[in-house]
């Protein structure tokens, strides 16, 4: 069943609609990808304040909707690209950047997606919400095509945006931030409009009775200051060396949530990490309990930090998203980038216990008490409410035109996302043996590219 879930258990996919619900407000779909789990937070979240608001939603991952179970191939290569080769990722995040996009694998691969979006959208569906970009693109190929009639909308996930974000066809883009509006229209985005961030109602500044109540729940020490070290729901980048330095400046004390992965979470332990946590259900808690964030990607929990009154700091960011988004936050003035690992000490005790940091918790503050208009849910629901005809919709900016070689490139770094690395990292421990295996994929990816050219031009 391709629903992550829905407010309407059983009768989303044959249209049924609850009559209280029909008679208020109507349906929205929300379409995200368990890469990770920031997009599939920011669509929970936006589907709980629209459920609230009174519409029935309708909660799809891609990765179900894609055929003969890609998605999954997908969602472990790249996995295993971050654990494993986060370099590759570098490539193929800073060459797609370049080409302004993804190359004909990546659009082939999503062509194939499109008829079963549509089909797996309920009878009266009146908009449709993206927060993954992949999405964004189906979704916007199926509005240029005129087969989806109801407005599409794409939440920005991040504070930097990859022109992978920036679909033809989306009707309109929401932004957190005015940086990540300034870069969508950038990357050819018309209509953005600045709505501010989502995060769970869980997080919240709290007071020092309830701080001390969570530090007692998850039995840490009471008086010494916490740093609470993230690193996605994967436990991806070099978090033991970043725990090993937290412990080993003595600014605080390292608290580490390691997400599912459990062999990272057993290898702090047996360095003598006391306080290292796997899968936690209760963040809302744990960041109560904490005096700072430290993260490598820029992603959800950053906001949610902001929304907790906690002051973040990004170090050692894993490549791609991870170094834009933190270049992005340290612009905004919402999370400080820290590039030397000579200033780590320095900079947590300014964040934990100095103006720095009561800068940013008042930054994060305003990021969320100045959203306009009641946030990014409530932009979707006036949108849903006009609906947009295609005649109402603003041309795309034009992008500029890349060279083949470029193209080339994007294509060859989806081709090596998506086999080479999923495939030969599974069976190649060594570091020769990675590269071997990722090289092979590189040169079968672009020998494939290259025939297709020769093929058409001699037909």
């Amino acid at each position: 069943m391709p629903h992550a879930g829905s407010t309407a258990p059983g009768l989303a996919l044959v249209g049924g609609i609850p009559p209280q619900r029909a008679a208020t407000r109507g349906r929205i779909a929300v379409v995200s990808a368990s890469v990770g789990a920031g997009h599939d937070g920011a669509a929970a979240e936006l589907a709980r304040r629209l459920t609230a608001d009174g519409f029935t939603v309708d909660r799809f991952d891609l990765l179900d909707l894609l055929p003969a179970r890609l998605g999954r191939v997908i969602q472990e290569g790249y996995h295993r690209m971050l654990v494993r080769a986060p370099w590759v990722y570098q490539r193929i995040y800073s060459s797609t950047e370049r080409a302004g996009g993804g190359g004909p694998i990546a659009r082939a691969l999503l062509r194939t997606a499109e008829d079963r979006v549509l089909r797996a959208l309920p009878q009266g569906t009146g908009a449709v919400v993206s927060t993954y970009p992949g999405a964004s693109r189906v979704l916007g190929n199926l509005r240029l095509k005129k087969r989806l009639h109801v407005p599409v909308l794409t939440y920005l996930t991040d504070f930097s945006v990859h022109p992978l974000w920036v679909a033809d066809g989306v009707d309109v883009h929401l932004a957190a931030h005015a940086i990540p509006a300034a870069q969508a229209r950038a990357a050819g985005a018309r209509d953005v409009r600045v709505c501010g961030p989502v995060a769970d109602p869980r997080f919240h500044p709290c007071d020092t009775e309830r701080r001390a109540r969570a530090r007692a729940a998850f039995g840490l020490p009471q008086q010494a200051p916490l740093a609470l070290l993230v690193a996605g729901s994967w436990g991806v980048g070099p978090v033991r060396e970043v725990a090993l330095e937290l412990r080993d400046c003595g600014a605080a004390v390292p608290v580490v949530v390691c997400g599912r992965n459990e062999t990272l979470a057993e290898q702090l332990r047996g360095d003598g990490i006391e306080h290292v946590y796997g899968w936690v259900d209760d963040m809302p808690g744990l960041m109560h309990a904490a005096d700072v964030l430290v993260q490598n990607a820029g992603g959800l929990t950053s906001l949610e930090a902001f929304a907790s009154g906690l002051p973040v700091a990004s170090y050692r960011c894993i490549p791609g998203h991870g170094l834009t988004n933190a270049a992005a936050l340290d612009e905004a003035g919402a999370a400080v980038w820290v590039r030397d690992p000579a200033d780590l000490k320095t900079v947590l005790c300014d964040l934990i216990d100095g103006p720095l940091g009561e800068q940013q918790r008042a930054t994060g503050h305003r990021l969320f008490a100045q959203t306009p208009d009641g946030g990014p849910a409530a932009e979707i629901a006036r949108v849903h409410g006009t609906g947009l005809s295609d005649g109402d919709r603003k041309p795309p900016l034009p992008r500029r035109r890349r060279p083949r070689r470029l193209a080339a490139t994007a294509a060859v770094a989806t081709a090596v996302w998506a086999c080479a690395v999923g495939t030969g990292m599974a069976t190649n421990d060594d570091g020769p043996g990675l590269m071997h295996a990722i090289g092979n994929g590189f040169v079968d990816a672009f020998a494939g590219h290259h025939a297709h050219r020769q093929g058409a031009e001699h037909s």
